[in-house]
Formats: structure tokens, sequence, C-alpha cells
């Protein structure tokens, strides 16, 4: 009886460090009540831009490894990469130019959606999948991640709702690609994100282009874009702006002139 019992404790013991999964669950595995002892601080992503095209410095005031929790935030860093990301809230009438842009030059991107956005653009999201990129998870209702993870029926329902919807539309699993919307996070909210079978994708590149009424220029964008370039690097850009629909194709070009090409993380 006593071994039995050291056995019931030890694979308990086990559900608790063991967080990947293969696929996207359709439930909050039972080892998520296991992470609130874990930090909850809401900690914004951030990073430090360095010149002559190497990689940014992150926060590094954590207590903890991001990879530990499968969070992301430079691809490979030993080749001249470059990985596109669009972040989805609402369709601000470009998401099909970008789209166009992006099959003209043979790029493949990662878009990271909301639930409204797939019920609002079924066919949008459609043709993203069917052109060969990567849709990924931006939540249910766009919260700060470390405000709902004392509710786990919430925190489940607001990636598991988006990735329903994702399967509705194309009768395929959401890729396990998670981006914590306005880039909040804690070690507890990373924690539950990869109990759901989710990698967390930060970005070692931004710039301000989501307002829609104060867009930069063209020059100025693509010269923040080409300045900005660096191995492995990830770019967040948002698809509401005009500015980067117009300058994608020719950063898109210029970029490769330099030497790096684009693709998506593996």
């Amino acid at each position: 009886m006593t071994r039995k019992i050291i056995t019931v404790l030890i694979s308990v013991a086990s559900l608790c460090t063991h967080f990947y999964a293969a696929s996207v669950p359709t439930e909050v595995p039972p080892q998520a009540a296991c992470f609130k002892n874990l930090d909850n601080s809401k900690t914004d992503w951030w990073f430090i831009r360095n010149k002559d095209h190497r990689p940014p410095q992150f926060n590094t005031h954590l207590d903890y490894d991001l990879a530990k929790y499968d969070g992301i935030c430079l691809g490979d860093t030993n080749r001249q990469v470059v990985y596109l990301t669009f972040d989805e809230g609402y369709e601000n009438g470009y998401t099909p130019l970008i789209l166009d842009v992006l099959k003209e030059h043979d790029v493949q991107a990662m878009f990271f959606v909301t639930a409204t956005y797939i019920t609002a653009n079924p066919h949008i999201i459609k043709r993203m999948a069917d052109e060969g990129h990567i849709v990924g998870n931006h939540t249910t209702t766009h919260p700060s991640m470390p405000s709902v993870t004392d509710n786990e029926e919430k925190f489940k329902d607001e990636l598991l709702t988006v990735a329903n919807k994702y399967k509705e539309v194309t009768f395929e699993d959401m890729p396990p690609y998670f981006r914590p919307p306005m880039g909040h996070y804690s070690e507890r909210s990373l924690a539950m994100t990869q109990a759901l079978g989710y990698k967390t994708i930060f970005w070692s590149f931004a710039y301000p282009d989501w307002n829609v009424n104060k867009q930069p220029s063209h020059a100025k964008a693509k010269e923040m874009m080409l300045n900005g370039l660096h191995n492995g690097g990830i770019y967040l850009l948002h698809a509401v702006s005009k500015t980067n629909t117009e300058v994608l194709g020719d950063f898109i070009k210029e970029a490769r002139g330099l030497g790096y090409n684009f693709e998506l993380l593996p």
C-alpha cells in the first residue's frame, strides 16, 4: 500500500513538471492547480535595440528562464533570417493586400488573431491557412493575461474559444503559437499557457505602427525596419497599418538584398 501511495505521489509531481503538449487540448490539464504558487506579477515585454544589426537586449530581471515555459523572442541567431508576425485585433482593410505582397514575394508569416477577428473574417483566415501562413492565437477578449490566471475557466476560454473558431473555419487544429496581448505576462500566465500546449511568441523588433491616426512616413518606417534587421529577428507588425502595407514589399526586397531570408518559426 505504501509503495502504491508513493507511486501516485510521484505521478502527480510528474504532472506538475511536464507542461508541454504536442497539440492543443480541449481542457486545462490537472496540473494547472500547481501554478498557484508561481509569481503572477505582471511584466511588460520590452527590448533595447542594438546597432550594427545585432540582436537586441531583453528584460534580464526575471527570476526564471523564459525558455522553461516555451517563451520565444528570437529565432536562429546563427543565420540572417527574419520571421514576420502580424497581430490582428480587427480588420482595417489591409490584410488581403498584405497577403498579396507576401504571395508575390514567396514569404510566409504568422498572423495572431482574436476570436472576433475570425468570426468577422473567416475568408481571410482560410486564405492565410491555404497560402501556408501560420495563424496563431491572440485570445478571445484581448486581456492582460496575468489578470485572468486566478480564473482557470476564463483563462482556458481565452485561448480555446479562438482555437475552436479556427477549426470551424479551416477544419484543422490551430497551430500552438500564442501572442500575449499588449506583451503582458507573468511566470504563472506563461506556465498556464504552456499547459494548454502553446509556445508564447514575443518579438525582437517592433515600432510605432499601431495608431491608424498617426502613421509613420514610408521613409521613416522603412528606415526603422531595415536598421532593426538582425539574425533570428522576430518582427511584430500590425496589419491595421497603412504604412506597413505599403512598404512591406520594398522592405522584403531590400532585406533580401542585405542577405536576409524570410522563414516561419519551426
